[in-house]
């Protein structure tokens, strides 16, 4: 009778034997999902590391992009099959926020077919067969780590396959040399406040800026139907600085004039 109980327990609780492949470990940044299992790491190693900031393709056999982040330094990944109770998407948001929080910046951000299609992701970008899936079931999140830590960069990509196994793949990449400067897209911006409802830009403590003007511009008029507030020190400047580069008056309020940098948020 023990015998029969303990194969029953083998059958319907196969999540209690996972075992993480030798010699694996998680990356301190980003926490682990209850019950997730490392399938692939690879431990830290120096190399030519070229990050895509847009949508990927292939073209006459050469991989193509719209932007990059490219740098020599170490790079050390690992790769998470998730437990069936929890989604790719779920641990991707996961992973994500967790990086929010210790004030990490989103460079470039897509999920489904917005990507390109998930064979190269796997193969060209990641070298991991593993997380080749559905193209529908893919996102992918580049961020940069806040001072003193901002020569490094965390790649994140979550991953459906068809046999409906979830993946997470968490990639840290810490540059030899400094980076400079990183901008977002100005999809990112947009689908970076639409999922969490801000935009928390710490370092616009000032008159508005040409270069972020365009990009926060350009962001909110991919979605015409939002309505923000601006919120800072300089937020009516911004305001009306964003109506000068097209932005609707009547989709904007101005918020708090209190706090450090601006701040965006989505008005529900």
């Amino acid at each position: 009778m023990r015998s029969i109980s303990l194969l029953a327990l083998c059958c319907f609780s196969p999540w209690l034997f996972a075992a993480d492949v030798p010699g694996s470990q998680d990356l301190p940044l980003v926490p682990r999902l209850a019950d997730a299992q490392i399938v692939d790491y690879r431990p830290a190693v120096e190399l030519e590391r070229i990050y895509p900031l847009g949508s990927i393709r292939k073209i006459s056999g050469q991989l193509r992009f719209d932007g990059q982040v490219g740098a020599r330094g170490q790079t050390t990944s690992v790769t998470y099959e998730l437990p069936p109770e929890h989604s790719s998407t779920e641990a991707f948001t996961a992973a994500r926020e967790a990086l929010q929080k210790q004030g990490a910046e989103l460079l470039f951000w897509c999920q489904a077919r917005d990507c390109g299609e998930s064979s190269l992701w796997a193969n060209d970008v990641f070298g991991n067969a593993k997380l080749y899936g559905s193209d529908e079931q893919q996102a992918y999140l580049l961020l940069r780590l806040a001072a003193p830590k901002d020569n490094t960069l965390v790649a994140l990509y979550s991953i459906t396959r068809g046999n409906r196994k979830a993946y997470l793949h968490v990639e840290q990449f810490e540059a030899a040399t400094p980076l400079g400067d990183l901008l977002p897209t100005s999809a990112t911006l947009l689908r970076q406040l639409k999922s969490t409802g801000e935009l928390d830009l710490p370092k616009l403590a000032d008159d508005p800026d040409d270069t972020w003007l365009r990009l926060i511009s350009r962001g909110l008029n991919l979605d015409t139907t939002l309505r923000v507030s601006v919120s800072g020190s300089h937020a009516e400047a911004w305001r009306q600085a964003l109506i000068g580069q097209g932005v609707r008056a009547a989709r904007m309020e101005t918020g708090a004039v209190d706090g450090a940098g601006l701040r965006i948020e989505l008005l529900r």
